[in-house]
């Protein structure tokens, strides 16, 4: 599975943006995917992750009740809305995937990477 990340940018504290990530292979319905972020010099963190159904969700409590993952299997796309975004919020997001793991906020849980794509939110 090959990922590609796009809709980063720059907003102001308050504003919103959405991520997408657009995977090749035909088995993409069958992968949990998911985002991460990081911040230079820290540890990836985990920000959500949506099970190959769709019928579950899972958010970091950082993000929760800002954040919506959702995914459109016939696009092998999936989305993170972002909103009420905080300079915290500021970080490079990745686009994940894997076939299945028991420990979804974990970045060894995921074999399959995307190359990144930085948000940036000004105060």
């Amino acid at each position: 599975v090959q990922l590609q990340a796009s809709g980063g940018g720059l907003v102001q504290a308050g504003g919103s943006l959405r991520l997408s990530c657009e995977a090749s292979g035909r088995t993409f319905r069958s992968y949990d995917m998911g985002w991460f972020r990081q911040v230079p010099g820290k540890e990836r963190e985990f920000v959500a992750r949506i099970r190959w159904s769709g019928g579950s969700t899972l958010y970091a409590d950082s993000v929760k009740g800002r954040f919506t993952i959702s995914r459109d299997n016939a696009k092998n796309t999936v989305y993170l809305q972002m909103n009420s975004l905080k300079p915290e919020d500021t970080a490079v997001y990745y686009c994940v995937a894997t076939s299945g793991t028991a420990l979804p906020t974990i970045t060894g849980a995921y074999p399959y990477w995307g190359q990144g794509t930085l948000v940036t939110v000004s105060s």
